[in-house]
């Protein structure tokens, strides 16, 4: 087995004696370069698996070797080497593409702990090139199911995104599956055996946020009978879900913001520092950008978060994809509750088409689940949908969509006998985000 290829690039020569030194040590080819100018030329004579290159330099800065890198060859796991002071400009370098930034002084465990964790992520990537060579002729993926180009894109992004180390925001309507492309990132990374720990930001009440993610020692406040873990403690070696974090209060976005910087935090009541050694993968159907334009979300915590970008489409941006879905739930559901329907009629998957599925595929989802449910023939008919989505599928066209949210969650509610919880289910929403559009809609139990 042929040994790592090394490039460093610093202007300092201790730096890149020091870390050749103990680079080499690990068996590793190592070459260096004082400058991003001599880099570029060693560049020109020799491909490189890895190179370490300092942000400020004369002439060719870092950042301009890493653009060069990743515009001729962006299979180069590219780390940058920064001052503290400098961390903002490393951030932005990992948004360019850079694999990581480590910060003056070194520590040589810490550096060889890096390089491995790049070794194991480029032989992922490789694995990873065959398997989106398959996707392409693929209609599922993981738990994803979809043959649309919007869903074919979403499978690409995955396989790219996966075998990387960098944080991801997930975003897109309710119901569309964030937690699914969540989930699935983590399946392919190098993570993939460890931990997926996921935490409903909007679920989880103010006052508990605290002690259900760093944890506590036994004895913090009263209740307190026994240590415990945090859910931070419980991703380690893993990956961190943060799911509706748009949810999340300011206070606790500080708290979470100063552990992505520091990769270190403490139970409640406790001292002992806890390394935080976990991939993040958050989503929301929330838009950030216009909560930090109105105070509710920090920017900074924003740009930690958006390192990588994945916007899931709408399930009316992929109506091709209903006639594979309803299938797939249709057989799930048929076996869980033994009915005997074969197929969807023709007159049924039609209305499916029609009606424009402001719940996406979880509320997709939920209709067919009913349809199994009721369905006294052996195949689904269109009268059986109407029953079991409350409501008309065809919404007057001359109405706002304002309107017809309005319209639609008023007649699921009255359906229902406003019971919030199970009103809540047949949207494919959560109930706080039911109660917010109850208040925001002004609407009223008659």
């Amino acid at each position: 087995m042929s040994s790592t290829k090394i490039l460093i690039v610093d202007d300092e020569l201790i730096m890149r004696e020091s870390l050749a030194g103990w680079l080499e040590r690990d068996g590793h080819a190592v070459h260096t370069a004082p400058s991003g100018e001599d880099a570029l030329e060693k560049l020109k004579e020799t491909r490189f698996d890895i190179l370490l290159v300092d942000i400020k330099m004369e002439g060719i800065s870092g950042l301009d070797v890493l653009r060069h890198v990743k515009e001729n060859d962006p299979d180069v796991a590219v780390v940058m080497i920064t001052a503290y002071g400098s961390i903002p400009t490393a951030i932005e370098a990992m948004k360019d593409g850079a694999y990581d930034y480590m910060l003056k002084p070194f520590d040589p465990n810490e550096l060889g702990v890096l390089i491995e964790k790049i070794i194991r992520y480029q032989d992922q990537a490789r694995e990873m090139q065959f398997l989106r060579e398959e996707v392409k002729e693929r209609t599922r993926f993981e738990s994803m199911i979809g043959q649309s180009k919007p869903m074919q894109e979403i499978f690409d992004l995955i396989c790219d995104v996966a075998p990387m180390e960098s944080t991801v925001l997930v975003t897109g309507q309710t119901g569309t599956g964030k937690g699914l492309t969540a989930k699935a990132i983590h399946t392919n990374s190098p993570r993939c055996n460890g931990p997926f720990v996921t935490v409903n930001c909007g679920a989880i009440p103010e006052h508990l946020m605290e002690t259900e993610l760093f944890g506590h020692q036994k004895g913090a406040f009263t209740d307190a009978k026994e240590t415990k873990k945090g859910r931070l403690e419980l991703a380690h070696g893993g990956t961190l879900f943060l799911d509706e974090v748009g949810e999340i209060s300011m206070r606790m976005q500080i708290d979470l913001l100063r552990v992505l910087e520091d990769r270190v935090f403490y139970r409640v009541g406790g001292t002992q520092p806890m390394e935080a050694d976990f991939r993040v993968i958050a989503a929301t159907n929330r838009n950030l950008e216009k909560a930090i334009k109105e105070g509710f979300f920090r920017e900074d915590l924003f740009y930690r978060l958006n390192v990588i970008s994945i916007i899931m489409p709408s399930l009316s941006r992929r109506k091709e994809d209903i006639p594979l879905l309803a299938e797939h739930f249709l057989h799930r559901f048929v076996q869980e509750t033994n009915k005997t329907i074969d197929k969807i009629s023709r007159e049924a998957m039609d209305e499916l088409m029609l009606y424009d599925w402001p719940g996406n595929v979880r509320e997709l989802e939920n209709a067919i689940e009913r349809a199994v449910v009721v369905g006294k023939e052996r195949q689904m008919l269109p009268e059986d949908l109407p029953i079991l989505c409350y409501g008309p599928f065809h919404a007057p066209q001359n109405n706002s969509l304002k309107e017809v949210e309005k319209n639609h969650i008023r007649q699921i509610l009255t359906d229902n006998g406003w019971n919030i919880a199970r009103s809540a289910k047949i949207l494919g929403i959560d109930r706080s985000t039911l109660y917010s559009k109850i208040n925001r809609y002004e609407l009223q139990k008659e």
